[in-house]
């Protein structure tokens, strides 16, 4: 376990490899599952405040499943999360022209629509945070998924650590010298 300032970090993060591939799996993270993206109380207000300019990349079913709103609570996990379709998919699931799924809020984002980027939660996937509000401390897990193996053949073929793949992921989560932190951490674990 790697502890930086009130974030406790497993090991795994570190040691394991991980490097997305949507070629194979057509990101299948943003429709498998049982409950939708956790997102932050700023995240809810950033995408209610742009969800007009979102919404111009999302389907109608989108629009029709956003009836009752954008987000969720999920009782059985105590977090509010984005909503989902009736089959599981994420309210802001889209396709590209390959069939590859891709986040509407990031691509509003990217045509400059917007100013959210995407869920931090999603951008930090496979590393899921759980926080203990009682503790004052948060906990990052490596959440192993068998949808994302040829995610993890992938990072071990190109020996890169999920930290390192998610490198800009955790920057933009808790800044650059929290990054510089766990990398030089890793450089210690993995010597």
């Amino acid at each position: 376990m790697i502890a930086i300032d009130s974030v406790l970090i497993s090991d795994d993060i570190v040691k394991k490899h991980f490097v997305c591939d949507l070629s194979a799996c057509k990101g299948a993270c943003c429709w498998h599952g049982d409950f939708g993206a956790p997102l932050t109380e700023n995240e809810l207000a950033s995408i209610s405040n742009n969800l007009p300019a979102i919404k111009k990349e999302l389907s109608t079913k989108s629009h029709e499943a956003m009836k009752h709103g954008f987000s969720s609570t999920y009782s059985e996990t105590q977090f509010t999360g984005t909503a989902l379709h009736p089959n599981g998919a994420c309210v802001f699931l889209t396709f590209n022209e390959n069939g590859i799924g891709q986040c509407g809020i990031e691509q509003s984002y990217r045509k400059g629509y917007s100013t959210i980027k995407k869920p931090i939660s999603c951008e930090l996937y496979p590393i899921r945070v759980t926080k203990n509000e009682d503790q004052g401390f948060e906990a990052w897990n490596y959440d192993k998924w068998d949808i994302c193996g040829t995610a993890c053949d992938k990072g071990t073929s190109l020996k890169i650590p999920i930290y390192q793949f998610l490198k800009d992921a955790i920057i933009r989560a808790k800044g650059e010298e929290f990054y510089n932190q766990l990398h030089e951490a890793a450089l210690h674990i993995n010597t």
